[in-house]
């Protein structure tokens, strides 16, 4: 008769093998968008956003909603306007 704990489970090999790629693919996300994330703010000057996304943890989540809706587009950038065509003359 073997004495098992109460933890003990034989699928827990199996399991820890299926987690450890999940968590190593979870981790690279969370890196590459928060590096995206804080670019971003620190080129736009936001600091409370840096901050902010530099502290909060939540898998990109945070991350996601500061790229999409709260981002300033290239336009409003001040310095990144495109300079006007100038027209040719006509001859």
């Amino acid at each position: 008769m073997h004495d098992y704990s109460p933890f003990y489970s034989p699928f827990a090999p199996a399991l820890l093998g299926a987690l450890i790629p999940l968590l190593v693919v979870v981790a690279a996300w969370t890196v590459i968008i928060k590096g995206y994330a804080l670019w971003h703010a620190a080129r736009n000057s936001q600091k409370g956003w840096f901050i902010a996304l530099l502290i909060v943890n939540t898998l990109g989540i945070l991350e996601v909603v500061y790229l999409i809706w709260f981002r300033p587009d290239a336009s409003n950038i001040i310095g990144s306007q495109t300079p006007a065509k100038e027209s040719s003359p006509q001859a």
